[in-house]
């Protein structure tokens, strides 16, 4: 599984860490950034409630 955060999109709201805490985190920033690749649903939870449609996974 690929996931990826368009950083220019993100506003660093928090959601897809508070959802999924194993696969994202912000960072220094202030923006999310993915700590791990593992499939699991909760990361498709963030990436479909992200409200800037900033997260992008592939299979």
């Amino acid at each position: 599984m690929k996931i990826t955060v368009d950083q220019n999109k993100c506003i660093g709201c928090g959601r897809c860490s508070e959802i999924c805490a194993n696969t994202f985190r912000l960072n220094t920033q202030g923006k999310a950034e993915v700590i791990s690749t593992e499939k699991s649903d909760c990361a498709i939870q963030a990436a479909d409630e992200c409200p800037m449609e900033a997260i992008f996974i592939e299979e």
